[in-house]
């Protein structure tokens, strides 16, 4: 090697150790300030009912103030864009659902970002199932019974869901097209109307999250056909998945998840990752997150960042299939 070589490979070496002592030393200092965390959604909604316990305890861990930012709108859009647009400091982050970063990219046509390109996954934190339920009083009493109804009348069982391109909506169009069944789709806005009229007798059937039906199927006033998580729910053990009715790869889920601007140091994105995973595998997070059916995710084996590509695509072809579309 000639002088020349040598003194290059001197000063490339000098100026790598100094890149890692900076980035273990933005590490260490991070963060020194408060947290923004957004929620794009109003307030007491299930993505609340995730973000602040989650939030509590990452003060805990970060020794430092998270503050809740409720920042609703165009379906999660207006949040998730105020958070692509932050600067990648670590000091704002997303509480990003399914909605935000694996639908809306296909169902709105014209999205202010980028659901891949504009974000550093972080984790995801918790799920919870979709569930397919009637009037406790009808006489369907399984998704057998159902599926054979709907195969002899198609296109006039009706299913209310909380509103276009919800996860209702779109999973009971990726049910429809893996059963090979046609509903009647009838849309509401919001949750509360759509299981009040199933229970009233106006409608059928519901495809909603768990949350939103759960205490009417503890009273007895719904029947719960199926839940659309690979496992059965920890609050219906006896409720099956669509999976085991013979459906052997069916999952539909919503899902929450901390996302981060693009370009996150990795330093700042290896701390946060760390330390929102071990938030959600731990007991009190799950004690938090209470009886409603939300479930904390405990298996990171595989990255956000691969569970979202599978999820965009996912959704992709059910909102292709649908038609659902939001301007």
């Amino acid at each position: 090697m000639n002088l020349f070589n040598a003194k290059a490979s001197k000063y490339w070496l000098i100026l790598f150790g100094s890149f890692l002592l900076a980035a273990h030393a933005i590490a260490q200092n991070y963060p020194n300030k408060p947290i923004r965390l957004i929620v794009p959604f109003p307030p007491g909604g299930p993505t609340d009912i995730v973000a602040r316990p989650l939030s509590v305890l990452l003060e805990e861990r970060l020794k430092e103030q998270i503050v809740i930012e409720n920042k609703g709108g165009a379906g999660g859009s207006i949040g998730a864009d105020l958070v692509a647009k932050a600067a990648p400091d670590g000091y704002t982050l997303l509480m990003g659902t399914v909605g935000t970063n694996a639908i809306n990219g296909s169902l709105y046509k014209q999205l202010p970002y980028d659901m891949t390109r504009d974000f550093t996954p972080i984790a995801l934190v918790a799920s919870a199932p979709v569930v397919i339920a009637v009037n406790s009083n009808d006489r369907i009493k399984t998704l057998a019974e159902l599926i054979a109804d709907a195969r002899a009348k198609p296109d006039t069982i009706a299913y209310g869901t909380a509103g276009n391109g919800t996860p209702g909506h779109l999973t009971g169009a990726l049910f429809e097209s893996v059963a090979q069944v046609k509903f009647k789709h009838i849309p509401y806005k919001g949750s509360a109307p759509a299981v009040t009229d199933l229970i009233g007798g106006q409608i059928p059937l519901v495809f909603d999250p768990i949350q939103s039906v759960l205490p009417h199927i503890t009273s007895g006033k719904l029947r719960a056909l199926a839940v659309t998580s690979k496992t059965r729910s920890p609050l219906l053990p006896n409720v099956p998945t669509v999976a085991e009715l013979g459906y052997p790869q069916f999952e539909s889920t919503a899902w929450w998840a901390v996302f981060a601007p693009a370009k996150l140091p990795d330093a700042i994105a290896k701390k946060l990752r760390a330390t929102t995973e071990s938030v959600a595998q731990s007991p009190a997070f799950k004690e938090r997150l209470g009886n409603l059916g939300v479930q904390p995710n405990t298996d990171f084996k595989d990255s956000l960042a691969n569970f979202q590509t599978s999820e965009i695509a996912k959704w992709a072809r059910v909102v292709r299939d649908s038609g659902a579309t939001v301007d």
